[in-house]
């Protein structure tokens, strides 16, 4: 690491329990900082994370946010969960206390180049592929951030001669100061997260936020098939690079075939990641096959591009399952890739009734209370050959912790009603 000593007894509060929050308060720690961390939730997976702290000399504050364990901090690192209207936010700002992201105490301390990768869907897919690419080239390449593990998770172990390849979500971006990736990706950009930002515009603001630090010595990749982005370039102080979807090439695979270009890899290296890489967990995953029906986990998917992406990949009929908690998405942008495909959906969650008013004049729809009686109907209405997808559309917390567990849900309850069916191919 670098910047050590930049932490070294300075009063460090982390707003936030979940992974990134656990995951600087042991870095903090470590690094010699007197830390304090503060939840407004206090429920079994937190108490779990404060178990995980390396140390009873950090300070936790459960179930609530208070102005006295705020007060006095040199630095508020502020976990993604975290909105600006929370009144921590509010008390930090009035006592002046600086507010980082977890993203940014990452990158202070961090020797390698940064490779930021951001978008409103396809971010998971393609960090993953870049670093098997870097991987594959004979380089290290770690894969950390908005993806599940933590960048503070990582960093201690991370030299010099090293890539980062972090997934970069709108929210992380909201509070950097000098975060500076040598190459930034902004992948696409469609209406999402309108339950955090009041309207397209600065959602918008928020992602270019990537490539705000960036000099004439940085890069900064853009989809050349998205007009909203293209005109981003005459913002950059970076060198701009475009990516462009092909017959041979998804916009995931040209994305990542434009930073190997960049650091210098062939295409027909990517070629070969892309034959050989069988996906991610939660994106597109297949689950199990009964009685000649397909189940697929596509729990990831929380914009309808995302779905979008998923009935396109499917060549046969399909149930869909979806539902959670609204995002501000359009959800009739399914339709004209649902066709004649989607034979019916099964809708859940806090957004069932949004969700049904947008597409009910143009595709069946049942609603059901869980995803357990989802799975159940969408089994009954399946034909042999057909698909059972589980593609939400919306975020997982009205329902679960997040789209991980939400996945693992949706997985086990294949798994059990596959016990009690004849023919089962798993």
């Amino acid at each position: 690491m670098v910047n050590t000593d930049y932490f070294k007894g300075k009063k460090v509060t982390i707003f936030g329990l979940a992974r990134s929050g656990l995951a600087s308060a042991n870095l903090l720690f470590d690094l010699g900082a007197k830390v304090k961390i503060t939840d407004s939730q206090d429920n079994a997976a937190i108490r779990a994370n404060a178990a995980k702290l390396k140390s009873k000399e950090i300070k936790v504050e459960l179930g609530r946010h208070s102005q006295e364990f705020i007060q006095g901090s040199d630095i508020v690192v502020v976990s993604p969960g975290v909105t600006n209207s929370s009144p921590s936010i509010v008390w930090a700002q009035e006592f002046n206390i600086p507010l980082i992201s977890e993203i940014e105490l990452g990158a202070i301390l961090c020797p390698a180049a940064i490779i930021a990768v951001t978008g409103s869907s396809g971010k998971t897919t393609v960090t993953t592929l870049i670093a098997k690419v870097i991987e594959a080239s004979g380089r290290k390449a770690f894969a950390c951030g908005n993806i599940g593990n933590p960048f503070c998770a990582e960093v201690a172990k991370i030299s010099g001669e090293d890539y980062v390849c972090l997934e970069v979500s709108s929210f992380q971006l909201e509070r950097i100061k000098g975060f500076k990736p040598k190459i930034a990706v902004i992948l696409n950009f469609s209406r999402n997260h309108l339950d955090r930002h009041k309207d397209m515009q600065e959602y918008l603001e928020v992602k270019k936020r990537i490539f705000l630090n960036q000099d004439k010595n940085d890069f900064l990749v853009l989809n050349g098939n998205d007009p909203m982005l293209k005109g981003l370039a005459k913002e950059a102080n970076s060198k701009v690079a475009y990516f462009y979807e092909g017959s041979d090439l998804n916009p995931n695979q040209a994305a990542v075939t434009a930073v190997a270009a960049i650091l210098g890899i062939e295409i027909n290296l990517c070629l070969e990641v892309f034959r050989e890489f069988r996906g991610l967990e939660h994106r597109l995953e297949y689950v199990a096959e009964i009685n000649g029906i397909r189940f697929i986990n596509d729990s990831k998917a929380t914009v309808a591009e995302s779905t979008i992406w998923a009935i396109s990949n499917i060549s046969s009929g399909i149930i869909l399952i979806a539902g959670g908690r609204d995002k501000g998405v359009n959800y009739a942008n399914i339709l004209d890739a649902a066709g004649k495909k989607v034979r019916a959906a099964i809708l859940i969650g806090e957004a069932k009734k949004k969700i049904a008013e947008a597409i009910a004049g143009t595709l069946a729809v049942e609603e059901a209370s869980s995803l357990k009686e989802a799975v159940i109907k969408a089994f009954d209405k399946a034909a042999s050959g057909d698909c059972v997808l589980f593609s939400p559309m919306c975020s997982s917390f009205d329902m679960f912790s997040n789209y991980e567990e939400r996945g693992r849900a949706f997985k086990e309850i294949v798994f059990d009603l596959a016990k009690t069916k004849s023919s089962v191919n798993r």
